[in-house]
């Protein structure tokens, strides 16, 4: 079950307001009666009526025991209570929502009737909705999304014991019970350069954003190159201006001999420095998942036959056909986040008692976890690592070259 959190009125009590409506009209319908009484006044409980005339006149009860209502969520001993941290409103409402929504098909494709999914909107304040869905008492958190609404969210989850499955990529924001599910830039770098450097690609070069995903795209490019017996030739950074783009592209292409360029940006900005690379000589391009959802990239032929690592999209077809049927519209890539988190919350659950802690260790498990995205599986920092797949644009797509795993090796 799927709930909107962060209101005062919760989705139970709105329905226990409606069971107990009838027999609070009929109670209304005898104190009118009585009413008509002379020496009958003053209405002081829902139950009871006391006269001015001598003699107390006694109501017969309702039909059921009104019920007194409290505040926050219902306790719920059947099933797991789970917190859902998403943007609800604001400028990321859109994946946001498309991350809920994903959450909810997933519970209707598992048809499980173990796990209740609360939500909470952290463009409301992202350490508020973390403390009103502990005081609410789930047992696990699902999400945030953004890197500060983790960072935020963490001391108040690690207080209570509560485990947080984040949907970021930053590393930074991992450990101490918070774990991400994100797709980290540099698994995907270590899998493009390791699969090149098998065809015979020996010397390297990058082209990386002043940011912190190319931050990191660097520092894991160097260790791959390194790690695979290659020879790094350099490294070029840019802000996201076209013209620092440009020259970037024009440095790296002069830089010296090199056989394989690592463009770790979106492909767009890919299409803008490829051209500039390939002026020089040929050289294999290679790219990271940021890639995968722009199967426009070969209708530049300058594009055609680069490689790039990126989760499987097999999978996620079949879940965005599902969402567009259910919801209207397609989702957002990192819907399939969501999807996943839920099913790997369901194969814990069965073995989870509902009113018990998260067993957190289970997320540790060797064998990992499968879902829309493929396998993956927990390191002992917390980072979601995933078999990932090697791809080659072409005119009409994409094509693998190389598959993801379908299991860990022993």
């Amino acid at each position: 079950m799927v709930e909107s959190g962060m209101t005062l009125q919760m989705a139970e009590i709105a329905s226990q307001r409606q069971n107990n409506a009838s027999p609070r009209r009929a109670m209304l319908r005898k104190i009118a009666a009585f009413a008509k009484v002379g020496a009958m006044a003053g209405l002081l409980s829902a139950c009871q009526m006391v006269p001015k005339a001598e003699g107390p006149v006694v109501v017969a009860p309702p039909d059921k025991p009104v019920e007194t209502i409290e505040p926050g969520l219902p306790t719920d001993t059947d099933r797991h209570r789970v917190a859902l941290l998403v943007p609800q409103t604001g400028p990321n409402a859109d994946v946001g929502n498309a991350i809920a929504n994903a959450t909810t098909l997933a519970l209707l494709d598992t048809k499980t009737e173990r796990v209740r999914i609360t939500t909470y909107d952290t463009a409301l304040g992202a350490a508020a909705a973390a403390q009103q869905a502990v005081a609410d008492g789930n047992r696990l958190i699902l999400g945030p999304l953004l890197t500060e609404d983790v960072a935020a969210v963490a001391p108040v989850a690690r207080a209570a014991k509560v485990p947080v499955l984040s949907f970021s990529n930053d590393s930074g924001v991992a450990g101490n019970g918070v774990f991400i599910m994100g797709f980290v830039p540099g698994q995907s770098v270590e899998r493009v350069v390791a699969y090149a450097r098998g065809k015979g690609h020996t010397r390297f070069g990058a082209l990386v954003p002043k940011n912190v995903y190319g931050d990191r795209s660097a520092a894991a490019f160097r260790a791959a190159v390194t790690e695979a017996g290659g020879t790094l030739v350099a490294v070029e950074t840019y802000d996201r201006s076209a013209t620092a783009l440009t020259g970037a592209a024009r440095r790296i292409a002069n830089a010296g001999a090199m056989d394989a360029v690592l463009i770790a940006d979106s492909g767009g900005n890919a299409v803008r420095a490829v051209p500039i690379i390939k002026g020089t000589g040929g050289k294999q391009i290679l790219g990271t998942e940021l890639w995968n959802t722009d199967a426009s990239l070969g209708s530049n032929p300058a594009m055609r036959g680069s490689w790039f690592a990126s989760v499987s999209d097999g999978l996620y077809g079949q879940m965005a056909g599902s969402y567009r049927t259910r919801f209207g519209k397609a989702p957002y890539r990192l819907a399939s986040l969501g999807y996943d988190s839920v099913l790997l919350t369901v194969r814990i659950a069965r073995e989870w008692k509902p009113g018990t802690a998260f067993p957190m260790s289970r997320l540790l498990a060797a064998d990992g976890f499968g879902g829309i995205d493929g396998i993956f599986r927990f390191n002992n920092r917390g980072i979601a690592v995933r078999a990932l797949e090697v791809s080659e644009v072409g005119a009409g797509g994409f094509r693998t070259v190389d598959p993801a795993p379908t299991k860990w090796p022993q």
